[in-house]
């Protein structure tokens, strides 16, 4: 069995999800966004409760808020940080964007291991997380499906009752559009959206609900 665990995180609430396989513990972290000490402990705390081993650090794209914990777990875990490539750009400027948010932090360029692409999976126990490749957001976000839990964590590109903005460098509304119809709609209307900001949603609810659909 493989279960999803929802932390809120940061000045811009931004929603960081643990994953893990009951019977393995291999675990994976999506999007971590600590910002401060009490909210590394309460992940490390979630993760050292449950034994869980993590496998990887998984970010939907690289805009400050999904990665302000990246470096607290790759310390602590050495677990390999994957994104798609597209999103390099953006996090080797980390500082300028903390700066565009009026944010008073520096931080280091982000340190990639590995880049994930479409269709590209990873299995926690004997569950998949696959990776779709959804720009419109940032030029290289990311969805993971994870049909065992008939779930999506779509990050920044869907929202209950809307969509990612596209103001920000890299972003394209008509992407962002294509996207959705051609990643997201097509997988089951049953299918719980985990997004990296704000509460969950269905597919179907979205479909009956979002104005931009």
């Amino acid at each position: 069995m493989v279960k999803i665990e929802r932390f809120v995180f940061n000045p811009f609430q931004e929603t960081t999800y643990l994953i893990w396989d009951t019977d393995t513990c291999e675990a994976a972290v999506v999007d971590p966004g600590m910002s401060d000490r009490r909210e590394e402990q309460q992940l490390d705390s979630f993760i050292n409760g449950k034994n869980l081993k993590l496998k990887a650090i998984l970010l939907t794209h690289a805009h400050i808020d999904h990665t302000f914990g990246v470096d607290h777990l790759k310390k602590l875990y050495n677990a390999p940080v994957m994104l798609h490539k597209d999103d390099e750009f953006l996090g080797k400027q980390r500082s300028e964007q903390a700066r565009r948010f009026h944010l008073p932090v520096e931080l280091p360029p982000l340190s990639v291991d590995s880049f994930i692409d479409e269709g590209e999976a990873l299995t926690l126990g004997e569950n998949k997380i696959s990776a779709l490749h959804a720009p419109g957001h940032s030029p290289g976000s990311l969805l993971y499906y994870i049909p065992a839990a008939n779930a999506l964590i779509s990050g920044d590109v869907l929202f209950q009752g809307s969509i990612g903005r596209t103001d920000l460098p890299g972003g394209s509304f008509g992407q962002l559009i294509a996207s959705i119809n051609g990643k997201i709609i097509p997988l089951p209307p049953s299918t719980i959206v985990y997004p990296g900001h704000g509460p969950s949603t269905t597919i179907a609810q979205e479909m009956r609900t979002n104005p931009y659909f």
